[in-house]
């Protein structure tokens, strides 16, 4: 299968201190990549790289198509909830069509095609009848998935999910999961979480960033492996179908 990213040798840091060691990492066509790692280990710097959004101080990251190089590449985003401006005056109907800015010509209008993008993702998100609501009247599903929208009206190549199940109640994570398989039928995505459990349940390789990355090709990921990489034990406990995978007490040892 062609890769369509591949990042060689990357550090990356904030304020003079290196956050990401000599990175190497490669994500393929329709991949579900899931991003683990510690609270710190450098997860969201990686992301914020490969989208453009802070540069790294060494190495490459580059984009591939049909096995050709391509300058950059069409990529859909949901960040952090944290990191959304609640207060911000805009309604649901503007934030996802904002996914779709770079499409449009700065002197023209949105097409009646894409405003019927929008009216699909809109239904597909489950947001019918709030169109016009401002997302600081939202509750925090109903705002995530609205940002989600906006991530995937676009149709992009490539999916980057930061947290996506924080604040979404669980009746819609199992839609939100049920949606993204649905979604990894055409395109690859890159999906980051603390939640072990349920990366290992719905992505197909896992990549564990702790300052450096460690790419495991499967999900029948040992124990072992992931107390290593996450530097602190993890205990592995099943509830019925759902299992999940919880750090055990520790002691930093200074």
């Amino acid at each position: 299968m062609n890769s369509i990213i591949e990042i060689n040798g990357l550090s990356a840091g904030y304020d003079g201190k290196t956050v990401l060691h000599q990175v190497d990492l490669a994500v393929y066509e329709k991949d579900f990549l899931g991003i683990i790692g510690p609270n710190g280990g450098g997860k969201t710097t990686l992301i914020k790289c490969i989208l453009g959004l802070h540069q790294p101080s060494e190495g490459s990251i580059r984009f591939y198509k049909n096995g050709q190089e391509i300058p950059d590449m069409n990529m859909g985003y949901l960040p952090q909830y944290n990191t959304i401006d609640k207060k911000f005056p805009i309604s649901v109907y503007e934030v996802i069509l904002s996914g779709l800015s770079k499409q449009k010509s700065i002197f023209r209008r949105y097409s009646k095609e894409q405003h019927e993008q929008v009216r699909q993702m809109i239904a597909r998100m489950g947001l019918e009848g709030m169109e016009e609501h401002s997302i600081g009247s939202l509750s925090g599903g109903q705002l995530q998935r609205a940002l989600l929208g906006r991530a995937l009206v676009s149709n992009p190549e490539v999916v980057i999910l930061d947290e996506p199940n924080t604040y979404i109640d669980k009746r819609f994570e199992a839609k939100l999961y049920s949606l993204l398989e649905e979604i990894n039928k055409e395109r690859a995505i890159i999906l980051v979480s603390h939640d072990i459990g349920t990366v290992l349940k719905n992505v197909k390789t896992i990549a564990c960033v702790n300052e450096t990355v460690h790419y495991h090709p499967h999900t029948e990921v040992p124990t072992e492996w992931l107390e290593e990489h996450f530097g602190c034990p993890i205990e592995m406990l099943g509830h019925g179908t759902f299992p999940h995978r919880v750090l055990k007490c520790h002691h930093d040892h200074k």
